[in-house]
């Protein structure tokens, strides 16, 4: 026999459900991908990092109480992912990585110097220049996906850009034999 109307509503929401939750996650796979990128410095590992990001996103969907939350919510999920995987990456030392680290030695140009100064920066103020100035971001917006104060979001992107500035400030020096 078929299902009664009332048995049927609940799988019908879910469907209604899942189907709200992939067009949201649909809407913010690009911002994902660049933040990813930004991260990643690599097309096929930002794709792999959106595709864990919408996956863990998918097994935590619960979790999220307020949909209005959803943006920054996936973007945490997205830096996680990111960073995740940028610690696996520093276990793993692939052969073909080795000979592609030391062409990028040889080459020192602006956008490899300011790479490296964003690598020597503690993650919370990389995190927070990042977003501001990769994904142009207002410090309410910062402060809503990291979960931290706007006054905390402001310092951290004060200090950062000061270790930014010194960083390649000496890195500068350098090259010019000073």
């Amino acid at each position: 026999m078929g299902k009664s109307m009332e048995e049927a509503r609940p799988e019908a929401a879910g469907v209604h459900h899942e189907e709200a939750f992939f067009a949201r996650l649909y809407a913010e796979h690009r911002k994902m991908y660049v933040i990813a990128l930004s991260y990643m410095r690599s097309e096929a590992d930002a794709l792999e990092v959106v595709q864990e990001a919408s996956c863990r996103a998918w097994m935590k969907r619960k979790k999220l109480r307020d949909e209005s939350a959803f943006t920054p919510w996936i973007i945490r999920i997205t830096i996680n992912c990111c960073m995740d995987e940028l610690r696996r990456k520093k276990r793993v030392f692939p052969a073909e990585g080795l000979a592609e680290q030391a062409a990028r030695e040889m080459n020192s140009n602006e956008r490899i110097d300011l790479e490296r100064a964003m690598d020597r920066m503690k993650p919370k103020y990389r995190h927070t220049v990042m977003l501001k100035y990769y994904q142009d971001m207002t410090t309410a917006q910062i402060a809503e996906v990291l979960q931290k104060p706007e006054g905390t979001i402001k310092t951290w992107l004060r200090e950062g850009l000061k270790q930014l500035r010194n960083d390649l400030w000496d890195t500068e020096a350098k090259h010019n034999g000073k």
